[in-house]
């Protein structure tokens, strides 16, 4: 009689410990999948880059077997995952949670054999609306005029640039020490994640926008080697699959809508200020930021991508997920 295959699988993020997804996505995740599996299967996780590299790096990490499995915002390698683009669009997202759904099925359907073909997809969502974070404050479109900020996706710096300020793109763990000295003026990011970095110490002005859409999300990706997959037993195989997919899916945007909440609470209870741009504030973001759209279009025309064709499908899906 042979013993059941034990396997441990290295898990590589850029997020430290403490960030609601190593803390309340990926740790519970590999603990469900360790209990299924009767202890067969157990994760090694890896926070904050220590396997070395950078964030932009962690696809290829995967897809070449460095570690087994990671997480990463796909903008981090700008051009690369042109459909998953369409979920960062302006305004595109609505509702989170749904959004999030929809881009679960649209990879599971087809992204997985063509964007994803090097790795096994096992999970992908975005994060709850988008807020401008900056040291002097943006209450109108104009306040966005040469102010340096950094923008976590090629898509989202376009946006930035499209309203009037300069977009320095760089991934989420730089952006402390790039306020401290400077670099940038703000950022745009998430209420859940400020907690991680900090970020209501080192600016004390946010920007909200009313109504159901929001300014932007990033896309957010977990991913498997695939050969790693493949050499599974099947009966480990289908409990990984099992706890991912819409599952995972599902949990992390729940829990990064979640974090939103304490998150902002730690800038009120610091006395920051938190402006909510009105609807027809909003109005004139979303007329200013129409040729991002445009020039998504025109740059995937030229890959052999019919982006209103994507867009089209991106709406659908949000929709059906929706409320």
């Amino acid at each position: 009689m042979t013993m059941a295959q034990e396997v441990t699988l290295k898990l590589h993020q850029f997020l430290p410990p403490v960030a609601v997804l190593p803390a309340k996505v990926i740790k519970p995740w590999a603990e469900n999948l360790e209990k299924a599996s009767g202890g067969r299967i157990k994760v090694e996780h890896y926070d904050a880059m220590a396997l070395g590299g950078r964030p932009p790096e962690l696809f290829d990490q995967a897809r070449d077997g460095v570690v087994d499995i990671i997480m990463t915002v796909t903008g981090y390698t700008p051009g690369r995952f042109l459909k998953s683009e369409v979920f960062e669009l302006p305004f595109m997202m609505k509702g989170s949670v749904a959004t999030s759904k929809a881009f679960w099925e649209y990879v599971d359907t087809e992204l997985q054999d063509e964007e994803y073909k090097d790795v096994k997809m096992l999970g992908a969502w975005v994060h709850g609306p988008g807020v401008v974070h900056t040291g002097d404050g943006v209450a109108k479109l104009e306040d966005m005029k040469g102010k340096k900020l950094r923008g976590p996706t090629r898509v989202i710096n376009d946006l930035l640039k499209e309203l009037g300020a300069v977009p320095v793109g760089m991934p989420l763990p730089s952006i402390p020490e790039s306020l401290s000295k400077g670099v940038i003026d703000g950022t745009v990011i998430p209420w859940e994640v400020t907690p991680a970095i900090k970020l209501t110490e080192l600016v004390s002005n946010h920007t909200e926008f009313s109504g159901d859409e929001a300014l932007y999300t990033a896309t957010i990706i977990m991913a498997m080697n695939k050969a790693r997959y493949d050499g599974l037993p099947d009966d480990l195989k289908a409990i990984i699959d099992a706890e991912s997919g819409m599952k995972l899916t599902t949990l992390a945007a729940e829990e990064m809508l979640a974090g939103d909440a304490p998150g902002r609470a730690i800038a009120e209870k610091n006395g920051n200020t938190i402006v909510v741009l009105d609807e027809a504030e909003v109005g004139r973001w979303k007329e200013a930021a129409q040729p991002v759209v445009g020039r998504w279009i025109e740059q995937v025309k030229g890959r052999g991508v019919d982006g209103n064709a994507v867009i089209d499908k991106a709406k659908a899906l949000i929709d059906k997920y929706g409320e």
